[in-house]
């Protein structure tokens, strides 16, 4: 099984990953993130950081998630283990579709096609929703921000994350990221027990 973390910047995830990694660790879970976990992770925080162009800039999180999947996410599914990952495929869709608006006709349908016949859709998703303002105050590093965290963008972003949610709610579970981390992260374990576990039932003969 996999499932995902998702939610823009200032919301939470790494801090509710790593919470997660200590409330589920007898399941055994494989934790990994988007971008970071391949080498090719390397070169997109540079990307983001020298705020490469738009174009080039959303190949290469597309090249990061290849070999994510390839190195660490098939692998671990098909040892028949349960992923869990800090961002995926409606990370790239949220954020690049926002960066590429105006770049490119119909970002939407042209990130869509890169993925087409090769990608993964997670089996859960969570998604953390957060005021954008408040996000921004979260992760103030001095006042030095990557050109993804801005308000305006943050609040584009977390648009295209409803709007995907709406159009799977089987998948996704909405969080409020204003709640106390605790009460979050033991939601979601438990959310994640009560799902694999359905999921384990339902293989017995």
């Amino acid at each position: 099984m996999l499932i995902t973390i998702e939610g823009i910047d200032g919301s939470g995830k790494s801090t509710l990953i790593k919470r997660l990694e200590n409330r589920l660790s007898d399941l055994n879970c494989v934790f990994t993130r988007e971008p970071g976990a391949t080498w090719i992770g390397k070169a997109v925080r540079q990307a983001i950081a020298e705020e490469t162009d738009p174009i080039s800039e959303a190949l290469l999180f597309v090249a990061d998630h290849a070999m994510h999947l390839k190195t660490i996410v098939w692998p671990a599914l098909d040892d028949g283990r349960i992923v869990i990952s800090d961002r995926f495929t409606d990370s790239r869709f949220a954020y690049q579709q926002v960066t590429l608006s105006g770049v490119i006709d119909d970002p939407g349908r042209w990130l869509a096609a890169l993925h087409e016949g090769w990608s993964l859709t997670p089996d859960l998703t969570f998604l953390l929703i957060i005021p954008p303002a408040r996000a921004i105050e979260r992760i103030d590093r001095e006042g030095v921000l990557e050109h993804f965290e801005r308000e305006e963008v943050l609040a584009a972003v977390q648009q295209v994350y409803l709007s995907r949610a709406r159009v799977e709610p089987e998948r996704f579970v909405l969080i409020d990221a204003e709640e106390e981390m605790e009460e979050i992260a033991s939601f979601v374990a438990e959310e994640i027990r009560r799902v694999c576990g359905s999921q384990e039932a339902h293989r017995q003969p």
